[in-house]
């Protein structure tokens, strides 16, 4: 199947494969043709599937036809200011070649030029909850002429306590607004959003061949204290030019990109206490590959989404299959390669035999120069 199977325009079909879009992903091949034609949808399906584009490419479709109409015509909510801001970059992506005017609304920033962009005439508002409830408590956002809404990760509101905010978003688009609802998974909170709000919806399940099937991975058995040495040791074994580490906490994230700096190794922390322009810097190093390690905490990591990100180490072992699976489905995506190392202690050993009970795909057991 190719993206010309669902009829969208030229200019849509001309930036897909400018990005090197030839096949449509799973989700994609269901989604996509269930958006256009007019329905509300329900979409389940695990990270790194290509649920952007799903959603995105019918919605410039939608909107690219319906022209004439003045207003906010489409709404992407998303739970982080980094996924919204990689939705955005989707959007403005896929929709070069159109005239869609996209504006993105999320926190701890000043507003002043979100808001100046929004007078000046939008489309698209790609938003975190609580920013998009203040800007239209304050009368610059009106959903009156909304034609779409797109609720992105469903779950992870709910995980992160805005579904109060997206019920009161919610009850004020109006009646005939399409709306599309995507969740990895489906707790009773989110099912119950969806019997609420959406109309005899499209229901799409991605089986999960977790995308962690694809990983290679792996588990070092190491003392606390060689934990350090044991990474510099990985990394340049390896010759990871490229690594995601994650660590438990703010101040661990910080102290691990300390030392490797010391140590020549370009690394940058990652984490909530860092300000929104310096999680964008450090995010756009890596990406860019100006810095070789990002250091990152579970809540911050959420948003970052690099499409070949080939190494993934746990440093410290999360306390759940379901954080362990998210934090290593960061690499693998798009059918890529990747590999995920875990460092597990002695005091650890607990989480790890959790993992190896629950978690897809077998975790092998490493060998490094510290063992005991």
């Amino acid at each position: 199947m190719s993206f010309q199977k669902f009829n969208i325009s030229g200019p849509i079909l001309d930036a897909l494969q400018e990005k090197g879009y030839t096949q449509p992903t799973p989700i994609q091949q269901q989604a996509i043709p269930a958006i256009l034609s007019g329905s509300d949808v329900l979409a389940s399906a695990q990270t790194g599937t290509g649920k952007t584009a799903s959603f995105s490419i019918p919605l410039l479709q939608i909107l690219s036809e319906k022209k004439g109409t003045h207003g906010i015509r489409g709404l992407v909510l998303a739970p982080t200011r980094e996924l919204a801001i990689q939705v955005s970059e989707n959007l403005n992506q896929y929709g070069k070649n159109l005239s869609i005017r996209t504006v993105l609304v999320y926190g701890g920033v000043s507003q002043v030029s979100q808001v100046n962009q929004i007078r000046r005439g939008v489309d698209v508002v790609i938003a975190t909850p609580g920013r998009l409830l203040d800007l239209i408590q304050q009368r610059v956002v009106n959903l009156s002429q909304l034609n779409i809404l797109v609720l992105d990760e469903a779950d992870r509101m709910l995980d992160m306590g805005f579904i109060k905010d997206v019920k009161r978003i919610l009850e004020l688009v109006p009646q005939n607004c399409q709306k599309v609802f995507l969740s990895a998974t489906m707790p009773d909170e989110v099912q119950r959003l969806v019997a609420s709000m959406l109309r005899n919806p499209v229901r799409i399940k991605i089986a999960s061949e977790k995308s962690t099937l694809r990983i290679q991975q792996g588990v070092y058995y190491v003392a606390r204290e060689d934990k350090k040495a044991l990474l510099k040791h990985v990394i340049a074994e390896q010759q990871m030019r490229n690594v995601l580490v994650f660590t438990r906490t703010k101040f661990g994230a910080d102290k691990v990109a300390r030392d490797l700096s010391k140590s020549g190794i370009a690394a940058e922390a990652f984490h909530g206490d860092k300000s929104q322009g310096a999680r964008q810097r450090s995010l756009s190093n890596f990406k860019k590959n100006a810095t070789r390690v990002l250091v990152a905490t579970d809540i911050a990591a959420r948003g970052i989404d690099i499409s070949d990100l080939p190494f993934v180490i746990n440093y410290e072992m999360p306390d759940t299959v379901e954080t362990y699976t998210h934090r290593i489905g960061r690499t693998g995506r798009a059918g890529n390669a990747g590999a995920a190392l875990s460092f597990c202690d002695h005091e650890e050993k607990g989480q790890l035999r959790n993992l190896n009970r629950m978690s897809p795909g077998k975790i092998e057991v490493l060998k490094h120069p510290f063992a005991n």
